[in-house]
């Protein structure tokens, strides 16, 4: 989702002191108090939790927390599972009908029906309401008209391939064959929407109603939010604690030391400095875990400097530049994976996996790496300048090494400096605004696990998350003969040809595969990560 982040309420005191006792009790116990509150740590999101506006982590990790979809990923494998859906059939791979499960409400004790998943998409597709993620309504008929990318004006409000036939019933008709649509919809952008959220907006966005096991107590910016456990929720997968306190910290060496310190309960990002020691400290506290998660360097093709027709060499000689083995030994403590293409291992080589697939391109050559950057007329301006967040991710260190990487291959110790920003909400406003003139970090977190969604949202012409706009005719048709392809094995092999436009063209630079890490205090039990390498917030018992 994500390109790896979002209201002004006021704190609660008494449920808040909870989380924030000294560490206690047993870890892996099994046992648990389900009213206690734990705390975790966690950044501001970048937009209004909007579930068609929030397309990075820390948005999404409360939003997986307030809503359930249609369906819903597994935790352990990632697999997508019926979740509100009772069913979802088709003939054709084209046109669908969704039955609604009954029984199902918004916490505000609305009732959840087919009409708030079709008012919902159609919401989240119109251009009107400038929706980061309007993009994944675009498979569904009429998007060219409630969304036009052509610049022209919008000429409907709502899409004509959906339609409410039943109180739990509608029918979705695609634009093309997609056979793999349903798997598509456990990602929270599809997430249903009661009638209070058209009612009053502005309402709605200061304290978000969803149909999720914990509800928005309270958020004030820049310090905490506080979800309580929803008694009422019908789903199996109900909350084991009390609630989570997600604090807001611009620092993850200060969270981690709030973790020792047991004024913390957990950490879901362990930072860089304290992979050497986190295994010593935390013991069997200590998750390391692959995830489906890549970390890249993305470029500004709209900055003529890096669209140059000798633009493709420069990138191919900068990503030869960096030593990643090096890397994810010395800074990352293996815990990440060098990468050897643009997907992640987790999806398994029948997913898509091809490793290699990047060749010589993601191995480190400091020789051919010069010589290619000469080749294509040298950096532009003369100088790399890689754009990260400094508030979270140990993002610095990472950085100054490849920089430190290239510069030596280049034999100029200028080459390449890092360009910290402050906040990664900030960070995002830059990219969205598309202030980028040089290289940016650009991790990817899948929203589900197909190839599909960490090729077609980062690099497709216009897509949702192409932050650099890179753009390729030939890779955008093989993704769309992808897309209407019913066998698995097929569309698979078609993904990975649209892969190889985008590894022959350097369109981003892959740099590793992350692993989900956390550390997590003794009063808390069951902590897990998903695939996705977010806690299974639910599943966790307080002490």
């Amino acid at each position: 989702m994500r390109g790896a982040t979002q209201a002004k309420w006021t704190a609660v005191a008494a449920a808040v002191a909870l989380a924030a006792t000294a560490c206690g009790g047993g870890g892996g116990s099994g046992g648990g108090d389900g009213g206690s509150v734990l705390s975790s740590s966690w950044g501001d999101p970048q937009n209004p939790l909007e579930p068609a506006n929030t397309n990075e982590v820390q948005g999404g990790k409360v939003l997986d927390m307030v809503f359930r979809g249609l369906k819903r990923y597994d935790p352990e494998t990632g697999e997508a599972k019926n979740m509100l859906a009772e069913k979802i059939d088709s003939t054709d791979s084209e046109n669908y009908t969704v039955t609604v499960k009954d029984g199902w409400t918004f916490s505000n004790g609305e009732k959840v029906t087919a009409a708030s998943f079709v008012d919902a998409w159609n919401y989240g597709a119109s251009l009107k309401n400038n929706q980061r993620n309007a993009y994944f309504f675009g498979y569904i008929d009429g998007y060219d008209q409630v969304h036009p990318e052509d610049g022209s004006a919008q000429t409907a409000d709502t899409l004509s391939g959906l339609k409410v036939t039943g109180d739990r019933t509608f029918t979705v008709r695609l634009n093309q064959k997609f056979s793999s649509f349903p798997d598509t919809l456990g990602y929270s952008a599809f997430a249903p929407l009661p009638k209070a959220f058209f009612d009053d907006h502005a309402a709605w966005l200061k304290k978000p109603v969803g149909n999720g096991p914990y509800k928005i107590d309270s958020y004030t910016r820049g310090s905490q939010m506080s979800l309580r456990t929803w008694s009422d929720y019908p789903g199996d997968d109900k909350a084991q604690n009390g609630g989570v306190d997600l604090k807001v910290y611009t620092d993850n060496n200060t969270a981690y030391t709030d973790l020792m310190a047991g004024n913390l309960d957990l950490v879901d990002d362990i930072p860089a400095a304290q992979l050497k020691n986190v295994k010593k400290d935390l013991g069997n506290r200590y998750i390391n875990t692959p995830a489906g998660i890549i970390q890249t360097l993305a470029f500004p093709f709209y900055d003529s400097g890096w669209n140059q027709p000798g633009s493709v060499k420069v990138r191919q000689g900068l990503s030869m530049a960096i030593n990643r083995e090096q890397i994810t030994d010395t800074i990352f403590q293996n815990t990440r994976t060098p990468a050897t293409d643009w997907t992640s291992p987790v999806l398994g080589k029948d997913g898509g996996f091809k490793e290699g697939l990047c060749g010589k391109w993601c191995e480190y050559h400091p020789d051919e790496a010069k010589k290619l950057v000469t080749e294509g007329g040298g950096l532009p301006g003369g100088q790399v300048r890689i754009t990260y967040n400094a508030d979270t991710g140990s993002h610095k260190q990472w950085v100054d090494a490849v920089c430190n990487s290239i510069n030596n291959a280049l034999g100029n110790d200028r080459a390449c400096v890092g360009n910290p920003v402050g906040t990664f909400a900030d960070f995002r406003n830059q990219i969205t605004d598309q202030k980028m003139n040089g290289p940016f970090r650009a991790g990817w977190q899948m929203d589900y696990p197909l190839i599909q969604n960490f090729l077609q949202p980062l690099y497709y012409t216009n897509a949702s998350s192409n932050d650099g706009k890179w753009s390729s005719s030939e890779f955008d048709g093989l993704v769309d003969k992808a897309n209407g392809q019913t066998d698995t094995a097929e569309a698979v092999k078609t993904f990975q040809q649209a892969e190889g436009v985008l590894r022959d063209q350097m369109g981003a630079i892959p740099l590793w595969y992350q692993n989900g890490s956390a550390g997590y205090s003794q009063r808390l039990s069951g902590v897990k990560l998903n695939p996705f390498s977010v806690p299974v917030y639910n599943e966790i018992k307080v002490s």
